[in-house]
């Protein structure tokens, strides 16, 4: 069976995979020196746990992903995301200082954790001078299991990721450039509001709400209040923050049904609130763009294909 991609494609872009409890899907972006990202491919291979590993070393052979540059997604449940003050340290003692700092909101011992950072600048500050920091941890099992997984699939796995910054990716292609972006997006495992502005994000909040549950009938407009309330307590909070930009508008991603949640938005958020479509943003290879469905699916692995190399804190 030929290959998901042509040869021209081959080797270039960011291929992104996430491991879910019954799927493994891909998607492939080519962002790098191009107006527009584009997608060339997404799709799933149905997945039970126990078959992960030949599952993907399956896809690898069939479709040469082994050429490919690729970043993982993990899910929510399995890392925690943490505000913090920044620690008045030398930058070579920044990392062990927030270990330090969140050792005891984690529900595993530090040493047993694997823990990166993150800035919150306001805009013209210089690196070193955050106004807050951003600590996520996991455990370094899940860690080690998720590399393990790919080395066994020969596959160059470049970095590990969370939705969070999958989606500030795609905020930032809805950027204006004097104001922050909030976007807002639902999975069945809930909510998550970014603020991002430049490309940098500047506040993130989940929000115990599902996408089945915005689409349910009899407890939706229950749901929808629940959402406006948390967007607007997002928003004075970004506001205290003091970070020089204001919000310009809420972005919705692209959902796999209509709740009506932009209409019920408009009459309850003091900013701007507009539908996302990625077609708006991105290009898709051969003209077959993603139905709104897909859109949905597939919103945070191509967030996550469209991440640029970041310096390291």
């Amino acid at each position: 069976m030929l290959g998901l991609f042509n040869k021209s494609a081959q080797g270039t872009g960011l291929l992104a995979v996430a491991i879910e409890p019954e799927a493994i899907k891909f998607a492939h972006v080519r962002a790098a020196n191009r107006e527009r990202p584009i997608a060339t491919r997404w799709w799933s291979v149905p997945c039970p746990p126990s078959e992960q590993e030949d599952s993907l070393q399956r896809e690898t052979k069939e479709h040469g992903l082994a050429r490919f540059t690729c970043t993982t997604l993990l899910e929510p449940a399995d890392y925690q995301i943490l505000l913090v003050e920044p620690p008045k340290v030398p930058a070579d003692e920044l990392k062990a200082a927030i270990r330090w700092r969140i050792k005891d909101q984690l529900e595993y011992h530090i040493d047993d954790a694997t823990v990166d950072v993150f800035e919150v600048r306001a805009e013209g500050d210089p690196k070193g001078s955050a106004r807050a920091m951003y600590a996520v941890a996991t455990r370094n099992e899940l860690v080690q299991k998720r590399i393990a997984l790919f080395q066994g699939a020969r596959i160059p796995l470049k970095v590990i990721d969370i939705p969070e910054m999958a989606q500030r990716n795609v905020a930032a292609l809805f950027e204006s450039p004097d104001k922050a972006t909030a976007m807002l997006a639902f999975s069945s495992w809930g909510g998550l509001l970014t603020i991002s502005f430049h490309g940098e994000l500047l506040l993130t909040r989940r929000l115990e709400v599902t996408s089945v549950q915005l689409g349910q009938r009899e407890h939706g407009d229950h749901y929808r209040e629940r959402v406006a309330t948390e967007i607007t307590r997002s928003l004075d909070i970004f506001d205290r923050q003091r970070l020089s930009v204001g919000v310009g508008e809420v972005v919705l991603a692209p959902l796999p049904q209509d709740p009506e949640l932009e209409q019920f938005l408009r009459g309850r958020v003091y900013v701007p609130v507009v539908v996302a479509a990625l077609p708006q943003v991105m290009d898709f290879a051969d003209g077959r763009e993603p139905t709104p469905d897909e859109q949905w699916e597939y919103f945070y692995l191509f967030g996550a294909a469209l991440r640029v190399e970041e310096k390291a804190l």
